[in-house]
């Protein structure tokens, strides 16, 4: 007997083609982009016009705008409205001293707008320097500076930190009827500041914040009563604090005798 061989269904393999490619679409596409790009291009040479005019604006006390529209004049001579780099323009005339921020933009067809933001002085940092708001020197040997800044002093690089007490305590000071007009740290990390009345406050190296609070509290009434015979108040005992008197005695007015700091610290 003859055995029939079964039928085996061929399993057709899937085979990779290549799509088909419209190549008058895509010749259509490579024109249009090819024009758009002409086009952009020629718009921009159209609007890269040189640069006729410099409108400088803000509140101006220390820096003129001539001198901002010197500064920017060469960063703008060989280019386009376009093509002109606006952080370049920016960095220059932020560099000018006295220059706390600039803004600029294009101000169609051919002219720049600059708005600038003076320097806030704070205070002085010894001789000739200044502080700003944020206790940043912005500027090293100022020519003039005002009368009326408190002059802040410290090791080079302590800047900052100075401003920061300068800042918390000078509020509370002028809310009791009195001001800082000096404040200064020492190389080992000694406090003391000078009052608008001529009297010294010595606050020392440790327990500062909670020194200047016991001075406040106790301190501030004995100045409001016997200021113009007082030459310094030394807080920098346990308890209490030791006054020296313009006469030359000296003696604690409360609290314990003994200091918490060595006397030259």
């Amino acid at each position: 007997m003859l055995m029939r061989p079964k039928n085996r269904r061929r399993q057709s393999e899937p085979r990779w083609r290549m799509p088909a490619i419209n190549w008058r679409r895509l010749g259509v596409a490579g024109a249009a982009l090819t024009t758009l790009t002409v086009f952009a291009m020629l718009l921009a040479s159209t609007l890269d016009q040189p640069i006729e005019r410099v409108s400088v604006v803000g509140k101006f006390q220390r820096v003129s705008p001539m001198a901002v529209e010197e500064a920017v004049r060469s960063r703008i001579r060989d280019t386009g409205l376009v093509s002109v780099q606006l952080d370049a323009v920016q960095r220059a005339v932020e560099q000018i001293p006295w220059i706390a921020s600039a803004q600029v933009a294009r101000s169609w067809p051919r002219a720049l707008e600059i708005t600038v933001t003076e320097q806030v002085a704070a205070a002085r940092w010894g001789t000739n320097g200044l502080l700003n708001t944020q206790g940043d020197l912005f500027v090293s040997e100022a020519r003039h500076i005002p009368s009326e800044l408190p002059q802040l002093s410290g090791p080079e690089g302590s800047e900052k930190l100075v401003a920061k007490r300068y800042f918390a305590v000078q509020g509370r000071l002028v809310e009791a009827g009195t001001r800082i007009t000096a404040m200064r740290l020492d190389q080992r990390g000694a406090w003391e500041f000078d009052l608008d009345n001529g009297i010294t406050v010595r606050l020392g190296r440790r327990q500062v914040d909670e020194r200047f609070e016991r001075f406040t509290a106790t301190g501030l009434k004995l100045i409001a009563q016997r200021a113009s015979d007082i030459s310094y108040v030394d807080m920098r005992y346990t308890n209490g604090f030791a006054v020296g008197w313009r006469d030359g005695e000296r003696r604690v007015a409360s609290g314990s005798t003994q200091q918490d700091d060595n006397p030259d610290g």
